[in-house]
């Protein structure tokens, strides 16, 4: 089993629900490497100062924002991280909204979340929720150091999260010159129109993805086996499935705190591990109690002497 991404909350109104946020894709791509076709020695990609022509170490690289044509500013990496939500492990819904109301186009990757030990209820309690409403839910979440949009939706068991993309990131239709007039201005008859709905019901099926399989793929793959044999070589590749687990649980009253989040319309952020006081008073107790016992010990020890002279 893949690992999660991280271990953490769904927070919607005061609910807090411990989840593990899980990739929901598979890349299946294959990679090339590029080889200088004269030896078959592998081409590196380096990274070289643009005056000097020397290679720069991965540790003088700086992430910086060319705010003008050759003029930067360079960021630090708090810069970067501290843009981003304090909310590192929280997938936080604002509000819900209808799940048809949202284009497709919006859609940019997609997570499952997974309940952990003893969370279900809550988790089953918000999908037959969504399920029952057409909601989905919209929230906020970081991503190793980015802030995303992101919508909470039921598909069969699971909650699924897809990070979604800002308005400022697709492209609107109204850009482009479109055939938007009615359909007798391109000569389109009701007989056609009727024809067309004839052929795409005669071509219509259930959606089944499992009959749908990446054939360029397949065929590349077919022709790297066909290049390996004809030199002798196998190759096999191991994956580590290993999964820790690490998840955390509470108990919580749900029935109360959703009588408590419709009546104040108000919403908590899922609760932070408060730091090991008790354990660090007791070792501090202990460090003390021990130096007044070392200090008396050296008193007695001094004081002793004394005595003996005195005698």
């Amino acid at each position: 089993m893949a690992r999660p991404i991280w271990t953490g909350t769904l927070s919607f109104g005061l609910l807090n629900v411990p989840i593990r946020l899980m990739s929901g894709e598979r890349r299946n791509d294959i990679h090339f490497r590029m080889l200088d076709q004269r030896n078959n020695t592998p081409v590196r990609y380096e990274r070289v100062n643009a005056e000097t022509g020397d290679e720069v170490p991965w540790k003088d690289i700086v992430k910086a924002f060319e705010y003008q044509k050759g003029s930067y500013v360079v960021l630090e990496e708090d810069d970067i991280r501290n843009a981003a939500s304090d909310a590192h492990e929280t997938v936080e819904i604002d509000s819900f909204v209808d799940g048809s109301e949202i284009s497709p186009a919006y859609f940019e990757k997609p997570y499952i979340l997974l309940p952990a030990k003893k969370a279900e209820k809550g988790y089953v309690l918000l999908r037959e929720t969504l399920k029952k409403t057409g909601k989905v839910g919209i929230a906020r979440v970081v991503i190793r150091t980015k802030e995303y949009l992101a919508a909470v939706m039921p598909q069969d068991d699971a909650l699924v999260l897809n990070l979604l993309r800002y308005k400022s990131e697709v492209v609107d239709t109204e850009e482009f010159e479109l055939p938007g007039k009615a359909t007798a201005d391109y000569r389109i008859t009701p007989r056609e129109i009727e024809m067309a709905t004839d052929l795409i019901e005669s071509m219509s099926a259930k959606w089944k993805p499992e009959d749908y399989r990446d054939e360029f793929r397949e065929k590349l793959r077919s022709a790297i086996e066909k290049r390996l044999k004809s030199k002798g070589v196998t190759a096999t590749v191991e994956e580590d499935e290993r999964t820790p687990e690490n998840a955390t649980t509470n108990v919580v009253d749900f029935m109360a705190l959703l009588k408590k989040s419709i009546g104040s319309k108000t919403r908590t952020p899922a609760a932070k591990r408060a730091p090991p006081a008790k354990a660090t008073s007791k070792k501090t107790a202990t460090k003390k109690a021990a130096a007044k016992k070392t200090a008396a010990k050296k008193t007695s020890t001094r004081k002793a002497p004394a005595k003996r002279r005195a005698g």
